[in-house]
């Protein structure tokens, strides 16, 4: 027996689950599908707990910075203990999802959603029909398409690991290689970042990405550029990653999925619903909605849009999808000025527009760039690799990128993404009277 809603949401991560709430909150009949324990990416595998596990890494290094310098002792980070503190936050999570969801009226449903037809879904042994169906199924790591890609641990698997492994390589040299390599050199492995590029994390300002190169090397994180991974080979004694630069190898008890990810579309049976697809997820139109099949919505990682794979991101779009169902196609995201860090230490953050983009789209602009290491914010802590660079529009001032390394570069980053965002310029955040000292203050000798 087909039973039948107003909306189904495969998905129940942060797009998702907005889409649900509003709708249900309207009246509307929702059901809610998901294969894995519900939460989404963010809340179990990605974002928080990754964070849980920066901040004790931070601890270490804001203690070995400092020593020498008015603080004595050794802080070490227990692993088998961090990760109990961990699974504090992710552990409860699932069933309180779903227990919120459940007392709002919604009908939960665990298995692999696939389309039988337009509107229609078949999750195990049930078929669902929903007047709307969103895809709000995130992404997945990459396939590598090399010899012994099995043996890749992901980051799913690294957030849930009992004890870590002397010696781990990353492949790719992307936010995730990165953010996990911070935390387990601090946490006393031996490190290594195999990137096929002449530079890694491409999306950040190259000069930046120079600087946290060097304070990444100075922890002792050995990354190798221009170095592709052809297969991993498991021995006696552990694992052996095999290069196509010259024939290197590198020996490791741990190999690390950095590699990037694809939206996790694999499966769903677009093909019988006539949602039209590519690489970058399903194909949709300003309202994200699916171009070939109107019953058919995307938000988050499973679309093709301009967003970011971000979590911020994710939400902006659920509340966008939902206004459009709830009131017909007459809202577009806006990504204006959406900030974006990598949490390494010190963490690399960027809002807005980069060179090229801005060169790109014809603007005349001036660049304010100097390396802050000698700023009283970054002394005051030691702090030996920090920077930034500006954008600031010739002819109004306005700020049209922000670029920022150092210790408070997340949290910093969020006043130059408002300042974007409602169109501030560089006078504006000069006039504006901060608290001193503190690292927000430093924006008015950016600009």
């Amino acid at each position: 027996m087909t039973k039948n809603f107003d909306l189904i949401v495969i998905g129940v991560g942060m797009a998702g689950l907005n889409i649900v709430r509003k709708c249900r909150s309207a009246g509307w009949e929702v059901a809610v599908v998901d294969s894995l324990p519900y939460g989404g990416t963010c809340m179990l595998r990605g974002c928080d707990p990754k964070k849980v596990l920066v901040g004790a890494a931070e601890l270490v290094d804001w203690q070995r910075r400092m020593a020498g310098h008015g603080v004595t002792g050794d802080v070490r980070i227990d692993w088998a203990d961090l990760m109990r503190f961990k699974r504090t936050f992710t552990d409860p999570a699932p069933a309180n999802v779903e227990k919120s969801l459940q007392k709002m009226g919604v009908a939960t449903y665990h298995g692999h959603a696939r389309f039988s037809g337009q509107t229609t879904l078949r999750v195990g042994d049930e078929e669902l029909m929903g007047k709307h169906i969103v895809v709000a199924t995130g992404a997945v790591p990459r396939a590598l398409g090399i010899p012994g890609a099995e043996l890749v641990t992901t980051s799913t698997e690294f957030l849930e690991l009992a004890a870590l492994p002397e010696r781990i390589v990353f492949v790719g040299g992307g936010y995730i290689s990165f953010e996990f390599a911070h935390i387990a050199a601090r946490a006393g492995a031996v490190v290594t970042i195999l990137h096929r590029g002449e530079r890694p994390l491409e999306g950040f300002d190259a000069d930046l990405v120079e600087q946290l190169v060097a304070a990444s090397r100075d922890i002792g994180i050995d990354i190798r550029l221009q170095t592709e991974v052809t297969a991993i080979e498991r021995t006696d004694a552990g694992l052996i990653v095999h290069t196509a630069h010259d024939g290197e190898r590198y020996e490791a008890d741990m190999v690390v999925h950095g590699a990037g990810r694809v939206p996790a579309i694999e499966g769903l049976g677009l093909d019988s619903a006539g949602v039209e697809y590519g690489e970058r997820g399903i194909v949709v139109n300003e309202y994200l909605q699916s171009i070939s099949n109107p019953a058919v919505y995307a938000a988050g990682d499973a679309t093709v849009i301009n967003g970011m794979p971000l979590t911020p991101v994710a939400v902006t779009e659920g509340h966008v999808v939902a206004s459009n169902l709830l009131k017909g196609n007459h809202r577009v995201p806006d990504y204006t000025g959406v900030p974006s860090v990598v949490f390494t230490i010190p963490a690399l953050a960027k809002a807005g527009l980069g060179e090229d983009e801005a060169r790109a789209q014809g603007l005349e602009f001036a660049v304010n760039h100097q390396d802050t290491s000698g700023w009283y914010s970054a002394r005051r802590t030691n702090e030996k690799h920090t920077g930034f660079k500006v954008l600031i529009e010739e002819k109004t001032g306005r700020i049209l990128g922000a670029h920022l390394l150092g210790a408070h570069a997340g949290e910093v980053i969020n006043l130059f993404a408002l300042a974007i965002r409602n169109g501030l310029t560089a006078t504006d955040i000069k006039k504006t009277v901060f608290v001193h000292p503190a690292e927000a203050a430093d924006i008015s000798y950016m600009v």
